[in-house]
């Protein structure tokens, strides 16, 4: 080789000259002389890093040189240091063409180059030798002449193609690593190694920085394209496999690169990559799943969210508490029971007939039993019931709000949620008042909450089983909620470990409860009716049965709720037609979404089925009361809450508000719950009363005061009625004439009055004339014509058509009376 250079020109072969240096084999310690200017990439080893080009025909290479550390580079004209000779090449093996192999022991080093010498690819071409491998010449385009070195100088064996250059066999220092081949095309410059592919892929144009470069083997010359003489290539790049050459269009000169770095121990370098495919990023997993316990964590705002939702339910159900709304038969009842745990350690002052499950006011009694002044700590019992009754509602919002959270995945969701069930007038109304409802749904949420942790434990599990037996034994009606969470349940452990003794934990913890009320029934003997007899007809005379009191109940029937005189028209949709409309659609649509895909929907079908399976029982043809309306409240508000947070997600999914989406997520719903509050159709915060004139709504009006018509009503009986009077009256009124001074212990309810035999045949003796007061609450008198289908209140209906009305006030549709029997 010259060190003056001058440009070739590539002599064309024919098709049947152009068989590759592959096909020949090199003698042992016989170097191949690359052409000028080549990159070490190609006048050297291949990298071991790629893999072996398939195209080619496979042979048998020598080992690279190990000798040279990677990526110095010597000045033009300037001795080497000299390579630890090889080992050799065993003999009859073929070299890898392009490669220079290093000398073996005792061999004579490389020749000196010679000025004014033709490139040894024009020698090749005018002695009609064979080209490299995989090559095709250069047609119709000089190569521009390259940097000579100096003339009379010595290379160092098995170093650079380039004169005074030495190549890396791309091989560090140190055994074992790979290096970034940093070698310049032209003598005293490094650059980075040329841009490798996958074998077999063409190769991208502007890989070779310098003329007269060949490409490595396997892939197909660049053609009617230059590059800027003895500049290098940008430093670590590579090509995509699989990308189509770039043709036409020059390359711009790039800048001179820094020498590389040798790679960290234990770890491949770029160039040591080049030849494989660019690694995938491992694929993330589901970030949400109900199944599988992935619940995004809550977050400043969810906490910001949950604090606001606690104050709103403070303030919804908490302001006007002991005013709004009137004391109701239901309320007298329950506390009347707790007072008698209290003060009678007995189920109830009267016959335990097991109408409901005791739970309930055994609550309320615990609850009671500690105050400083037990059931007048608020003034009088109801209202002691009452406070109870907001710390129940405070403790289901929190329960609600995660449960609401963990289903959707989101805190707008819960959040819409927890709205609708603080300020729901529905909601305000019934969860205000001494329910075992709303009792029962603290129980239900806690249970759920209890089945929706990240991690389904035995703890968890038996929890949450022990809460639902609860909520059943406070409220048999809990029943229907069981299927929904039976399928819940069986979601979260499927596949674990623990599946089989999980599954069989929870119904075990629920039935505890149930058991322990079937064992009390059983211990009194009053499980079975007497001989087994089950006819309605003939109620059991001589003791009371738990199995006969629910077949009784499970046997009553009403009529439907969709007559213009039912319940859903009277009570219902007067106080709330939003929630209860749009709520219904919302579960339809929820178990639409859950049906179609359950695998990743769990949480739309588990919302969806605890509504539809409450609203099945309100709607079956049996007896239903106005407050049995509670359960479906905090799952219509669940399933509006899923389905509103679903609606706005696609909306911020649209081009146009996607710049937005922040400001929007917060603006939408917050828009959409001022107008609902502000409309008097909506009942929320005003209300069109009954003259036609839009006012503040009932539960929010510091005006009104239901209650103290009671407490006015009370004040009159102490003035004027003797403690010794025989009295009847409604069950709201029990606590305040038996629990404060003066007592009256012959105040009993019309109910107790009729169907008790010691009170109506010990007390009243079923004469009308027996009878002193007649205390009215509102309704009653409806109340004992529904109940007097078999005759049993004839003798009260006819002391009141024999009495006088000697107090009454009015407000509204609300009338209290009190009337003295004649």
């Amino acid at each position: 080789m010259s060190d003056n250079t001058t440009p070739s020109r590539p002599a064309a072969l024919g098709a049947e000259g152009r068989k590759t240096a592959a096909d020949k084999k090199t003698a042992p310690n016989e170097s191949t002389t690359p052409t000028e200017g080549t990159t070490p990439a190609e006048g050297t080893a291949p990298d071991r890093s790629a893999p072996p080009d398939r195209s080619a025909a496979p042979d048998k290479s020598a080992p690279p040189d190990k000798s040279t550390a990677p990526g110095k580079s010597t000045a033009p004209g300037k001795k080497t240091a000299s390579a630890r000779p090889d080992r050799g090449i065993a003999p009859g093996k073929k070299t890898t063409p392009g490669t220079s192999t290093t000398p073996a022991k005792g061999t004579v080093p490389a020749k000196k180059t010679t000025p004014d010498k033709s490139t040894a690819a024009a020698k090749n071409a005018a002695a009609g030798r064979k080209t490299a491998p995989g090559d095709r010449p250069m047609t119709g385009k000089p190569t521009t002449p390259a940097r000579s070195t100096a003339p009379g100088k010595t290379t160092a064996p098995t170093r650079s193609a380039t004169p005074g250059k030495t190549t890396a066999p791309n091989k560090s220092a140190t055994p074992g690593k790979k290096t970034v081949a940093a070698k310049s095309a032209t003598p005293g410059k490094t650059t980075a190694a040329a841009k490798s592919t996958a074998p077999g892929q063409k190769t991208v144009p502007g890989t070779s920085a310098t003329p007269g470069k060949k490409t490595a083997p396997g892939n197909k010359p660049m053609t009617g394209k230059t590059t800027a003489p003895g500049k290098p290539t940008a430093p670590g790049k590579k090509t995509v496999p699989g990308s189509k050459p770039m043709t036409g269009k020059p390359t711009a000169p790039t800048k001179k690169t820094a020498p590389t770095k040798k790679a960290a121990a234990g770890k491949k370098t770029a160039a040591g990559k080049g030849a494989e495919a660019p690694a995938r990023r491992p694929r993330r997993g589901p970030r949400f799943s109900v199944a599988r316990g992935w619940f995004p964590p809550l977050g400043t705002k969810g906490r910001i969210a949950l604090i606001l939702s606690l104050l709103t339910g403070l303030v919804s159900h908490g302001y006007h508490l002991f005013r709004y709304p009137l004391y109701l038969t239901d309320e007298g009842i329950y506390m009347q029971r707790a007072w008698s745990v209290v003060r009678e350690t007995s189920l109830s002052p009267y016959t335990y007939d097991y109408d409901h499950a005791p739970l309930g006011w055994i609550t309320l009694a615990g609850w009671a039993f500690p105050l400083p002044k037990q059931f007048e700590a608020f003034g009088n019992a109801i209202n002691t019931g009452r406070f109870l009754m907001l710390l129940v509602h405070i403790a289901s919002v929190y329960l609600l709000f995660e449960i609401a959270r963990r289903l959707s995945g989101s805190v707008l969701a819960a959040t819409v949620t927890s709205f609708l069930f603080n300020v729901s007038p529905l909601a305000v109304y019934f969860q205000r008042q001494v329910l075992l409802d709303n009792l029962m749904i603290f129980w239900l949420l806690l249970s759920l909450f209890m089945l929706l942790r990240r991690e389904v434990t035995i703890r968890s599990v038996f929890g949450g089983g022990m809460a639902l037996g609860i909520a059943l034994i406070t409220k048999e009606n809990a029943i229907f909620f069981v299927p929904s969470f039976v399928y819940l349940l069986y979601r979260r452990v499927k596949g674990s470990a623990s599946s089989r003794f999980t599954s069989t934990l929870w119904p075990f913890a629920a039935a505890t409860p149930i058991g322990a009320y079937v064992t009390y029934a059983l211990l009194k003997n009053e499980l079975l009716p007497s001989g087994f007899d089950f006819d309605l007809n003939n109620p059991p005379a001589d003791h009371v049965s738990l199995l006969y009191t629910l077949w009784w109940q499970l046997n009553r029937n009403q009529g439907t709720l969709f007559s213009h005189t039912g319940l859903l028209q009277t009570s219902w949709l007067v106080r709330d037609k939003f929630l209860l409309i749009a709520g219904v659609c919302a579960m339809v649509i929820c178990l639409w979404i859950g049906l179609r895909d359950r695998k990743r929907n769990l949480g739309f079908l588990v919302a969806g089925t605890l509504a539809l399976g409450y609203a099945f029982y309100l709607v079956r043809g049996s007896v239903v009361l106005d407050f049995y309306v509670t359960p479906l409240i905090p799952m219509l508000a669940l399933n509006l809450g899923m389905v509103t947070d679903r609606l706005l997600k696609g909306t911020f999914a649209n081009r146009f508000i996607r710049g937005a989406h922040s400001v929007t997520r917060v603006a939408v719903p917050s828009f959409a719950a001022f107008l609902l509050l502000a409309s008097p159709a909506s009942g929320y915060l005003v209300h069109t009363n009954t003259e036609g004139h839009t006012q503040i709504a009932d539960q929010y009006q510091s005006k009104i005061n239901l209650t103290g018509m009671q407490h006015a009503q009370i004040a009159w009986v102490r003035k004027h009625v003797p403690p010794n009077s025989r009295i009847i009256m409604d069950d709201d009124l029990w606590g305040e004439l038996h629990d404060i001074r003066p007592f009256y212990p012959y105040a009993h309810s019309h109910w107790n009055a009729s169907s008790d035999p010691d009170v109506r045949d010990k007390l009243f003796k079923k004469r009308w004339q027996n009878v002193d007061y007649i205390i009215m609450s509102n309704k009653m008198r409806r109340s004992m014509m529904l109940n007097n289908s078999d005759g049993r209140e004839n003798w009260i209906l006819q002391a009141l058509r024999n009495s006088t009305r000697v107090w009454s006030v009015t407000e509204g549709n609300i009338r209290l009376e009190i009337y003295r029997v004649q």
